[in-house]
């Protein structure tokens, strides 16, 4: 499995013990040794999550330059996870490799060599959501299939 399909099923699964309703933490695994549900996020950690959301929406912003501010603020405080997930906005919101290029060059100049590792790493998952942008057709009908 690609460090992209990793990254993505983690994520959802993830999501769906910390945000989800009972029958989804139990799906996720989220059992106590009784048997029981575990419990998910609290009310400050969904309107995180939705604050979080909504700050990059379209605004004065347009979305596609919040994520390469993302992306640029996740490399310089080294965080893959985050970088991961910024590549993979971008790249569904049609940003181009040059500027995504551009925005990384702005975070190596302000994080310095230490983010080097973490572009690294960036631009191999970059690699592979280009691939799985265009491998994959989302479906875009609300029909049920």
């Amino acid at each position: 499995m690609s460090r992209y399909d990793a990254f993505q099923r983690y994520r959802s699964k993830m999501n769906c013990r910390i945000l989800g309703d009972d029958a989804a933490r139990a799906d996720s695994g989220a059992r106590r040794p009784d048997g029981s549900i575990a419990p998910g996020g609290t009310l400050v950690t969904k309107r995180f999550f939705s604050l979080d959301t909504q700050t990059y929406q379209d605004g004065k912003l347009p979305a596609r330059t919040k994520e390469l501010l993302g992306l640029v603020a996740s490399a310089v405080l080294r965080c893959d996870d985050c970088i991961a997930y910024h590549i993979d906005q971008c790249v569904k919101a049609g940003v181009s490799d040059e500027e995504l290029w551009e925005a990384l060059d702005v975070a190596l100049v302000v994080g310095g060599s230490i983010v080097i590792p973490h572009l690294r790493r960036g631009i191999e998952f970059l690699d592979q959501a280009r691939n799985h942008a265009r491998t994959t057709t989302e479906c875009r009908s609300n029909r049920p299939e």
